[in-house]
């Protein structure tokens, strides 16, 4: 019977009403209608709406509810306590409705330190393969300077078509000597008795019985008598055919004269050399190198520059000239040859 009498008293008990009906209520007994709460608290008349029928669609987050459940009944002059404490009843002190914010990934653009950082790292690898490739080719071989036997012929201006340089590395071919005419056959024969007879006589010598030393002595005399008649007669017979030969071969020319056009230079030492002709005219000039040879001809006299005059040899007219003794205190000789 208890249990029966308790249920009745709780279904019997009066229900408390929601801030919502508290609010609502008070604003009819006022005559207030929605827009003026609305404008008198700065709000939406759909924010009073969802206050009034406890639906916080409008304002989900429960801090501003209990803010605006509470400047509502300030505005209708009415205490918030009770309002509060119902709110409290129905949603608790943690009643916020979470909302699930995703958040923003914010991409931060590279600084530009950064960015001269991978520059200036990008540098050094491009300036590290070019110096490798440097290495690479100088060890193979790629600056070795030319050998001396493989240099080209020295340069030289040539104005007139007139002078001609050599290559130092061939020099020009000496020039063989004569060959003698042959000797007669007589000579050659009485040569090679003579011969023959120095190569017996030590056989002779030699020999286990040696005959009487007279002997000897009469058979050398006698054939050295021989021996000097037989010269006499070829002496006398080569006198005769030289004789009939020179009268008659023709008369061989005379070596014709030195050309006084010619200059003949050689460079011992590298010199700087420039010659002009009697007409002004610049027929030589050039560094030359060491071991060359030119050859210039011009119309005499001629004015002359040449540098490192103790390394140069000139010759005119078949004749040296002392560069030497012309050379000044710089060893440049200036002058003038042919005058």
């Amino acid at each position: 019977m208890s249990d029966i009498h308790t249920d009745d008293a709780a279904e019997t008990a009066p229900r408390q009403a929601s801030p919502g009906e508290m609010l609502h209520r008070e604003r009819e007994v006022q005559g207030l209608d929605r827009e003026e709460v609305a404008a008198a608290l700065n709000l939406r008349p759909a924010v009073i709406r969802s206050l009034e029928e406890d639906s916080y669609e409008e304002v989900p987050i429960a801090t501003y509810r209990r803010g605006y459940l509470r400047a509502y009944a300030n505005l209708l002059g009415i205490d918030d306590t009770p309002v509060l404490e119902a709110y409290r009843t129905l949603y608790g002190s943690d009643d916020a409705i979470q909302r699930k914010v995703t958040p923003v990934q914010v991409t931060r653009p590279p600084s530009r330190l950064g960015v001269w950082l991978f520059r200036l790292m990008t540098l050094l690898v491009l300036a590290g393969l070019i110096g490798l490739t440097l290495m690479w080719w100088q060890s193979r071989g790629g600056n070795e300077p030319p050998g001396i036997g493989d240099s080209d012929p020295v340069a030289v201006d040539r104005l007139d078509g007139s002078s001609v340089v050599t290559d130092s590395a061939n020099p020009p071919p000496e020039a063989e000597p004569e060959s003698l005419p042959p000797l007669p056959e007589e000579d050659i024969e009485a040569i090679t008795g003579t011969e023959a007879i120095a190569t017996e006589t030590p056989q002779d010598d030699a020999g286990p019985d040696p005959a009487p030393t007279e002997e000897v002595d009469t058979g050398l005399a006698e054939t050295a008598v021989d021996e000097d008649a037989a010269e006499v007669g070829a002496a006398e017979e080569i006198a005769t055919e030289q004789s009939a030969t020179e009268e008659s071969a023709p008369e061989e020319p005379t070596a014709p004269e030195p050309d006084p056009r010619l200059l003949e230079l050689t460079f011992n030492e590298q010199s700087w050399t420039e010659i002009f002709d009697a007409n002004n005219q610049r027929i030589f000039v050039g560094l030359q190198e060491p071991g060359t040879t030119a050859s210039v001809e011009g119309e005499p006299p001629f004015r002359m520059t040449v540098g490192n005059a103790t390394g140069v040899e000139l010759v005119w007219q078949g004749e040296p000239v002392d560069l030497e003794a012309r050379a000044g205190a710089n060893n440049v000789a200036r002058f003038t040859l042919g005058e």
